[in-house]
């Protein structure tokens, strides 16, 4: 698989088989992903790659817990643009609708989100956190590692779901990971497996916005 096949075929998937997945493999994939862009050569990243018992143990304590209040930090303020919360409303119908569930079954849709708690099924899930003192261009960094770990499970395989809504059980996450709570954030979880390609809600056409809405080209 070249890069455009990894970049064009990787997804959000929220269905996994219950496939195993092996550990040096992911281990393997995180080694080379270390040499994802950094400015500064900062490396702002860190992680904890849970499976097996750990995994279960941390999924049923937030399937015990209620969301923090606040949560480690909010990714709605986009919402407040017309045009984004256009895009939200468009993948909402396409994502919702691939599961026919209807706008107004709001349980079904609780009932759905609360998947999120055991990663739609993958058998590993990373944890990514990094010093709270990190500011937007190393949020930035993280990004672009996170990218690099998704399209090199591409190469390999796997499939990849990333979560930002671990935040919502953030200090209960870290402090079954033996995180600081203080000094580090959650950012997000990053299921890993083998998708379920068979399941309507990982083959809905995805839609992108033209590259000449997003990108000017000046030469004169």
């Amino acid at each position: 698989m070249n890069v455009s096949e990894a970049v064009a075929s990787r997804r959000s998937v929220r269905a996994f088989l219950g496939k195993p997945v092996d550990l040096d493999l992911v281990r393997s994939i995180l080694d080379r992903a270390r040499m994802a862009p950094s400015g500064c050569n900062f490396q702002p990243w860190r992680g904890t790659v849970l499976s097996g018992a750990k995994l279960r143990e941390v999924q049923d304590a937030m399937a015990a817990s209620e969301p923090q209040d606040p949560i480690e930090y909010s990714w709605s303020e986009p919402e407040k643009s017309e045009i984004h919360l256009r895009r939200l409303q468009e993948l909402g119908a396409q994502f919702y609708g691939a599961m026919e569930i209807e706008r107004a079954d709001k349980e079904g849709r609780a009932d759905f989100a609360r998947q999120n708690i055991y990663s739609f099924g993958a058998p590993v899930v990373l944890m990514v956190h990094f010093e709270r003192l990190m500011g937007p261009p190393q949020w930035s960094d993280v990004g672009m590692w996170l990218q690099t770990i998704m399209l090199l499970c591409r190469e390999e395989g796997l499939d990849t779901c990333p979560q930002e809504w671990m935040a919502l059980y953030a200090r209960l996450i870290k402090q079954h990971i033996g995180v600081s709570d203080e000094e580090q954030i959650l950012f997000c979880g990053i299921a890993i497996g083998y998708g379920d390609h068979s399941v309507p809600l990982n083959r809905f056409e995805r839609t992108r916005v033209p590259l000449d809405e997003q990108v000017r080209f000046l030469s004169e």
